[in-house]
């Protein structure tokens, strides 16, 4: 071997296949055919053994750049995300990227904080980066991506992606017909953020469920959310608006779980009691939902499943392996815990007169 070839194997530098199969003084089309495991080359086995040694020895990496300009293969993935956070996306990243692992798949996060040009520039920008597909989470997409797709909580009909979303029509009649059958009849009822993906089905399915139930729904016991938050800050300061224009309920049924916690402090803040005074609803079951105190009542997203599954659709729908229908509706579970229980003959209100609240209660 020249003092150049030894010298470039002695360095910092990466070894590169010119150069390993340069030391075993063999032609590099034999080396990466073994390096590549490329079948039906007839190369003795003490050669391979010998190719495979000097590899490990000098801790030759083949570049997975090449590999995919020869196969048209990246193997790897985009992720559209509003946030980075725990909760809701986190959880079904987590299903996404346990899939994709056991495939040898690799994949990009781009988190878009709900911007619509940020939605509309990430998946160009993730495609040149050598994503074979997308998955979107809680993202509006309103046009065809380059490339295959699949949207988790995706309720708008786009061609080219399928939509793996949540049965809010079940979820609806069992958050309601649980606190219905407890005797709550005066509810407040929480409205997700209008950016996000979930709350116009959420919404208009709760509405139905209502109807059928005869229970009404108040405009002064609706309230909104409108900020960009994934922690319970989110759900604090709206009802503590409601507490504080002194509205009567016995329940309220909250958006997602993070929002549900963040009301509890605020009733626990006026001194009203969950549930004894007002039983509260989340939604999701969060890995939270159970240690919060009182752990919450919620319903149940399959979210690491559902991740999962969009993981799974999407690689059948790159390898054009199946038929995949345009969208996969997912069951919700209601998950009864310790923040529901009986609606009390008087308000949670008027009960905490006396300890904090004002009497003139509308």
């Amino acid at each position: 071997m020249t003092d150049k070839k030894r010298a470039d194997l002695n360095s910092d530098a990466p070894v590169t296949l010119k150069t390993l199969a340069a030391h075993l003084k063999l032609d590099p089309a034999t080396v990466s055919v073994v390096l590549n495991n490329v079948p039906g080359r007839s190369i003795p086995e003490s050669t391979r053994e010998r190719i495979r040694a000097a590899a490990l020895k000098f801790d030759y990496q083949p570049s997975f750049v090449a590999r995919s300009l020869r196969n048209r293969r990246t193997m790897a993935i985009g992720i559209l995300v509003p946030v980075l956070a725990d909760g809701y996306h986190s959880e079904v990243m987590s299903g996404i990227g346990d899939y994709l692992l056991e495939q040898n798949y690799f994949y990009f996060i781009a988190h878009h904080k709900h911007r619509q040009d940020l939605i509309n520039e990430y998946p160009k920008m993730l495609v040149s980066r050598g994503a074979e597909g997308l998955i979107a989470i809680d993202t509006l997409l309103d046009h065809r991506p380059p490339v295959p797709a699949v949207a988790v909580a995706g309720h708008k009909h786009v061609s080219g992606v399928t939509n793996v979303v949540l049965d809010h029509c079940r979820a609806a009649e069992l958050a309601l017909r649980h606190l219905y059958k407890l005797g709550h009849r005066r509810i407040a009822f929480m409205r997700g953020q209008p950016y996000s993906s979930d709350s116009a089905d959420r919404w208009k399915s709760t509405v139905k469920v209502a109807a059928e139930l005869g229970l009404e729904i108040r405009p002064e016991l609706t309230i909104q959310l409108d900020r960009d938050l994934t922690s319970p800050e989110l759900g604090y300061p709206v009802v503590q608006q409601l507490l504080a224009n002194h509205r009567r309920f016995t329940a309220l049924l909250a958006f997602n779980d993070m929002a549900a916690i963040g009301a509890i402090r605020a009733l626990h803040d006026a001194q009203l009691r969950v549930p004894d005074d007002v039983s509260v609803v989340g939604f999701d079951d969060i890995s939270a939902a159970a240690f919060q105190m009182p752990s919450l009542t919620t319903i149940q997203q399959p979210l690491q499943e559902m991740g999962r599954m969009a993981a799974e659709i999407l690689l059948k729908r790159i390898g054009g392996t199946a038929e995949v229908p345009a969208e996969v509706s997912v069951m919700p579970k209601l998950i009864v815990r310790e923040s529901t229980s009986i609606a009390r003959g008087t308000t949670g209100l008027e009960n905490a007169q006396g300890r904090k609240m004002t009497s003139s209660v509308k």
